[in-house]
């Protein structure tokens, strides 16, 4: 029986979703392709008619992922006012709710140690996703320059996924908790901070 190109198309998406949400909870190599197209409703047999390699299915499914995420964090920051819109992110993601849901969340603290010992195609397809979650950081930071705003962004999307790396090691515990407050300190503390202005700027207002 031959499929039509949307029907083909609406299969391919149903495997990435489900592929997406398996690697952020059981890791990069912890379900294997066989599980993978069963939990799509096919068969192991029908995996080569959409992916060229299960490696294919990696990139496209954490793509998918992290593009969910910013997705997640458009929405969050279009319900407050532009000078809130970084501590509103950096509230939701660390929370108690996205550390017990890796399924759902963040890719980084999920799948990033193991992306790093990926082949380098994969690491090259994670690191343009990272580069545009820190872009998209970086324009939550409007009272800096765009160059420090990025610095910014990068150090804190660092400490967003290194906190919830290290909560969810903690498991749901007090430990844990702990560390999602102090990391959400630090981060929200980075994104208080007002810029120090230079002797040009302090000339020009006096």
């Amino acid at each position: 029986m031959r499929y039509s190109r949307e029907h083909k198309q609406e299969t391919h998406d149903r495997i990435v979703k489900k592929a997406s949400v398996r690697l952020r909870e059981k890791g990069a190599h912890g379900i294997g392709v066989a599980d993978l197209m069963k939990e799509a409703g096919l068969t192991h047999g029908g995996f080569y008619a959409h992916f060229d390699s299960r490696e294919a299915l990696v990139i496209e499914a954490f793509g998918y992922a992290m593009d969910r995420a910013m997705e997640h964090w458009r929405k969050q920051s279009d319900q407050v006012a532009p000078e809130k819109q970084l501590a509103q992110i950096v509230e939701t993601y660390l929370s108690t709710l996205h550390r017990d849901n890796p399924g759902h969340g963040c890719s980084i603290p999920a799948l990033g140690a193991e992306i790093a010992r990926e082949s380098p195609k994969t690491r090259k397809a994670f690191a343009g996703k990272l580069d545009e979650m820190v872009e998209m950081i970086t324009d939550f930071i409007p009272n800096l320059p765009r160059k420090a705003a990025r610095k910014q962004a990068i150090a804190t999307l660092a400490t967003m996924a290194g906190t919830m790396l290290l909560a969810r090691i903690a498991g749901s515990s007090e430990l844990s908790d702990e560390v999602l407050r102090a990391g959400k300190d630090s981060a929200l503390e980075g994104a208080r901070r007002e810029p120090k202005l230079t002797a040009a700027k302090k000339a020009k207002q006096n």
